[in-house]
């Protein structure tokens, strides 16, 4: 009786180690809730620190949230490293932004970057979670609403009221923050276009309150 108990107890812990790295892999955890209960459920294992590798994917296949196992050059995974690539991105013009955060409208902006990248992650997990293999359940947990983009809208709005008139095309340039932020710009194109439209935005910005000159394009005639 006791060995079965031992393997039962140590097959139960397998499993929740298996449900804990599936959150971690695709940021469930971004809350406090959330972040409580991983610690509950890492106490409730074998007491051992979990590993940041599984082995699960050296067969060339990995599972989404909803547990389906997906070739790891499908399409999803493709997204879900993108979506990551450009938060990583966002990180460094945020960054640079807090070098000179009393230029950039009193922190706003490195506000903004730093809201942008925690919705990001939800964006990863929405990804990560194919509506066709989804349970309700996880549909509910990973849903990802337009009022996002509504509220981005908003900013660039609020950010462009602050800028002279776009005559010309500009090369990505005006400072540090501000050309990372045209690479973060470039990155989110292979994503989500709406975004790209505040990292644009934004780039100006804080190149204005930096008082850095955009390079303006000349076509190789007017040279």
């Amino acid at each position: 009786m006791r060995i079965v108990y031992i393997a039962s107890a140590q097959a139960r812990a397998a499993t929740r180690t298996k449900v804990l790295m599936s959150f971690i892999r695709f940021h469930q955890h971004a809350s406090s809730r959330r972040l409580v209960f991983i610690r509950r459920l890492c106490s409730e294992t074998s007491g051992q620190k979990l590993k940041i590798y599984t082995r699960q994917g050296d067969k060339g296949v990995s599972s989404t949230f909803s547990g389906q196992r997906l070739p790891k050059d499908n399409d999803v995974f493709e997204a879900v490293g993108t979506t990551d690539e450009l938060n990583s991105t966002i990180g460094l013009a945020r960054e640079f932004c807090l070098e000179h955060e009393a230029a950039t409208h009193g922190g706003k902006v490195v506000g903004m970057l730093q809201e942008i990248q925690s919705r990001l992650f939800e964006v990863g997990a929405h990804v990560a979670t194919p509506r066709n293999k989804a349970t309700p359940t996880k549909q509910a947990r990973t849903e990802f609403g337009e009022h996002h983009s509504v509220e981005l809208e908003k900013w660039i709005d609020e950010l462009d009221a602050d800028l002279p008139q776009l005559a010309n095309f500009i090369l990505p340039s005006g400072g540090k923050a501000s050309a990372t932020l045209h690479l973060a710009r470039t990155v989110c194109r292979r994503a989500e276009r709406r975004l790209s439209d505040f990292l644009f935005t934004a780039a100006r910005f804080v190149a204005q309150k930096e008082g850095k000159e955009e390079v303006i394009f000349r076509p190789e005639n007017d040279k």
